[in-house]
């Protein structure tokens, strides 16, 4: 009798996560469906301060022209090369550039008054470790436009973009050799996710998240 009851419990279980699962992941599918998910958030599409005039989009990867491309894998090569060669990890032009033009790849990108890109996000929609997360692969400005708020900025729109599609919470990869920006993250309450590699000296990196707090508040 007791081992029926354990089974049963167990089997509840198995469904329930097969359920959660489920859900999360038609969550994802639904958020890929989007057209443009800065369209309900129009405060968002201009930053105006600080001696910076810009307009910000959020594409897809499918629906950017090469030049844009190029521009941002231009800036990604300039900022973050070094901190790539500096571990274990290397750098490869052709496997970093397939993996920004990926099909799942969104970009939340500024342009200044010439439309030039000179700052960008690159962010997918997606299933981390069972939970429908927006997946932060890269925040890269120009030297000429950093410490004026607009990564703050950008950082705050990725998340309102996560969470008004429901998403669990904001995942990022950091460089431990790159301290000013777990100083940046930690300023906007990112966290050593419970994902991130126990054995800490043979990783080069921290996973961080921050987590949809209306979804826990509601028990969504």
């Amino acid at each position: 009798m007791k081992n029926s009851k354990k089974n049963g419990k167990k089997e509840s279980h198995v469904t329930k996560e097969k359920k959660r699962n489920l859900l999360a992941e038609r969550n994802v599918k639904r958020a890929n469906r989007l057209s443009d998910p800065l369209s309900e958030l129009p405060d968002f599409k201009v930053y105006c301060k600080n001696e910076l005039n810009l307009e910000l989009e959020c594409k897809k990867v499918r629906d950017l022209d090469t030049g844009t491309v190029d521009g941002l894998f231009n800036l990604l090569k300039k900022n973050m090369e070094q901190l790539y060669r500096n571990c274990d990890w290397g750098w490869d032009d052709k496997k970093k550039l397939s993996q920004m033009t990926e099909p799942a790849a969104w970009y939340l990108i500024a342009r200044d008054e010439a439309k030039t890109p000179v700052a960008f996000s690159h962010f997918r929609f997606d299933m981390d470790y069972g939970v429908d997360v927006l997946y932060l692969y890269e925040l890269q400005l120009e030297e000429s436009v950093r410490r004026k708020g607009l990564g703050k900025f950008m950082s705050e729109t990725i998340e309102l973009i996560a969470f008004k599609n429901n998403m669990k919470k904001v995942v990022l990869t950091c460089f431990k050799h790159n301290p000013e920006a777990i100083e940046f993250y930690k300023s906007m309450n990112f966290k050593v996710d419970c994902t991130s590699p126990e054995d800490e000296e043979s990783f080069c990196y921290y996973i961080l998240s921050k987590p949809n707090i209306h979804l826990e508040t509601t028990g969504s």
